[in-house]
């Protein structure tokens, strides 16, 4: 990795991690849907980054939340379970040897590949989340409902902040 990715995935894992501790800890909707915003950094590293440094920075980020939330190791297990998903979805999806761009972005590697990617890392991690949360089976049905709603509103503002930003890739 050159220095230029590196220093950009710093200030992406500080700017998102202050949005999500400052705007978004307080933000839910009756108690079903809280977006998860800070995901979109884990979701954008580098595809070269090594399995272990993944873990290692998925392990801090989560502590880094857990630290401001008063959990326990929650959003930790929520992180190093979207890394693991991560892992999975781009060993099968991605030939390592094939890609030419960085980073797996909206703009990269098109519209479809990252909604379905940043889906299954998503419902992952809430997944994990809340069920870690609630750790009572007598609430599941609400643990789900929390879990998908909470994940279609974290996937709609990761894909628009993406288009935000968006890059299209040079052909």
């Amino acid at each position: 990795m050159n220095s230029k990715l590196v220093l950009v995935n710093i200030v992406r894992w500080f700017v998102l991690l202050l949005i999500q501790i400052l705007l978004l800890r307080n933000l839910s909707f009756y108690n079903i849907a809280t977006p998860f915003v800070y995901i979109l950094f884990l979701l954008l590293l580098p595809f070269g980054i090594p399995n272990l440094l993944l873990y290692l920075i998925a392990f801090i980020t989560g502590l880094a939340l857990d630290a401001f939330y008063d959990t326990l190791g929650v959003h930790t297990a929520a992180c190093i379970a979207l890394a693991f998903v991560r892992i999975l979805f781009i060993s099968v999806t991605v030939n390592r040897d094939g890609f030419d761009e960085p980073e797996p972005t909206l703009g990269n590697m098109g519209f479809k590949w990252f909604i379905i990617y940043a889906l299954l890392c998503t419902f992952s991690h809430h997944l994990v989340l809340f069920f870690l949360e609630t750790f009572r089976l007598a609430e599941f049905s609400y643990t789900l409902i929390r879990c998908l709603f909470s994940s279609i509103f974290t996937l709609f503002s990761v894909v628009l902040i993406e288009f935000i930003f968006y890059n299209r890739k040079m052909r």
